[in-house]
């Protein structure tokens, strides 16, 4: 799933990706306010509504999940606020790589003849997505993704990304190997 968020001047953003399992609306029915962005579904999706009040009712009953709630949410804030200091602190290649390689923490699935080192994004995203999210122009993505691709960090195909190297790419991309999700 993708969460997608619009301006006023009618441009889409792509805010995250969601899989299976993952809470959805929460922030819209915690403050009771319209919601922020829209979910996308990319596939077939099985998906529950959970009323408001039922929702506060289990974790009232149930801290544990409150806990794991509060846990998903700060991990979120985390991210957003990571990609805010990436806008002033790195250069395009480098918040284009760091997503990557984020995304490849969360979500890859490892190349099946690969040496432990290639992956699948295990996401399928456009180059206007991957722009998005580095928060880059299209054709600022599609240049550093063949800067990556030269580098041999990451191999391109329709809608598949895959990492080559993810060793390489999170030293490159100046990211920790450990995925605060």
């Amino acid at each position: 799933m993708k969460v997608v968020a619009s301006a006023e001047s009618g441009y889409d953003m792509l805010l995250a990706v969601r899989i299976a399992g993952d809470l959805v609306g929460e922030m819209a029915a915690f403050e009771e306010r319209p919601r922020s962005g829209t979910v996308v579904a990319c596939s077939d999706v099985t998906a529950r509504i959970i009323q408001v009040r039922a929702l506060e009712t289990f974790l009232t009953r149930h801290p544990d999940a409150m806990r794991a709630i509060l846990h998903m949410l700060c991990a979120r804030l985390r991210w957003a606020n990571r990609r805010r200091i990436d806008f002033q602190a790195y250069d395009s290649l480098t918040r284009l790589a760091r997503v990557l390689a984020e995304l490849s923490q969360a979500y890859a699935q490892p190349v099946p003849d690969g040496d432990g080192k290639r992956c699948d994004l295990g996401v399928t995203l456009t180059q206007k997505e991957l722009a998005s999210l580095a928060g880059l122009a299209l054709n600022t993505a599609e240049k550093n993704l063949a800067a990556l691709a030269a580098r041999g960090l990451v191999e391109r195909s329709y809608r598949n990304i895959t990492i080559c190297d993810v060793p390489k790419l999170l030293e490159f991309a100046k990211v920790v190997a450990d995925n605060p999700y």
